[in-house]
């Protein structure tokens, strides 16, 4: 075994050990993925965001619904999340990256757009039995404060109306991307925070707190 090892390397196990370095040199994680992530061929005037934060101009940007989603997920009897998603949303954007105090952002949505994949089940979370959609038909986030925390993250305290009761909110928030979009520059986000069902006048069956998560993109308005 040991004269084994002494013997020098032929070709195709050169060329075999060149190869696994390439997969693994693939298959490991890069630091500047993000940079070439960007598809090749894009048509002209059509431009990928980045993690660049500075890329995230100052302007007044409008939420682009066909880019976003809000969700909220509940735990479903301790076996899982149960989720439910809805459409419609709107929302404008006032972004000074100078001057955060100068940052201002509304979101709303329909509560009545709720989706789920269970049968029958939208139409009665929207029901009188829940969400009330019919009295209240829209939930509202109204910023307070922006803060960073780091290059890419921060913080938006606030106040959430839901069926009627307005409470405090904070939403930690990941810059996702930020550019110059597609006609106009673009600014994409992560936002996540948790609200008490009873809090809102959500029943009594509803125990444990529902996750929030907001993927949204803002596009700048002319």
């Amino acid at each position: 075994m040991a004269g084994m090892a002494r013997r020098p390397l032929s070709g195709f196990m050169k060329a075999l050990l060149a190869m696994g370095g390439l997969l693994l040199g693939l298959a490991a994680p890069d630091a500047t993925a993000a940079g070439v992530a960007c598809p090749p061929g894009l048509p002209a005037g059509v431009f990928c965001g980045t993690k660049d934060a500075s890329a995230a101009v100052g302007g007044t940007y409008a939420l682009d619904p066909s880019h976003s989603s809000i969700i909220a997920r509940y735990f479903h009897l301790g076996y899982s999340y149960s989720i439910f998603r809805f459409g419609k949303p709107e929302g404008m954007l006032t972004w000074d990256p100078a001057d955060l105090s100068r940052a201002k952002l509304t979101v709303s949505v329909e509560t009545g757009s709720i989706e789920t994949p269970v049968p029958g089940f939208a139409e009665e979370i929207a029901s009188d039995k829940f969400l009330k959609s019919s009295t209240f038909p829209k939930a509202t986030f109204v910023s307070t404060a922006f803060r960073r925390t780091d290059a890419t993250h921060g913080e938006v305290d606030g106040q959430l109306t839901l069926m009627g009761k307005t409470m405090p909110l904070t939403f930690k928030v990941e810059l996702i991307g930020a550019g110059k979009g597609f006609g106009q520059p673009r600014i994409g986000i992560e936002a996540r925070s948790k609200i008490k069902p009873q809090d809102y006048g959500l029943p009594p069956v509803m125990t444990t707190p529902i996750d929030l998560v907001i993927d949204a993109e803002f596009a700048q308005t002319p």
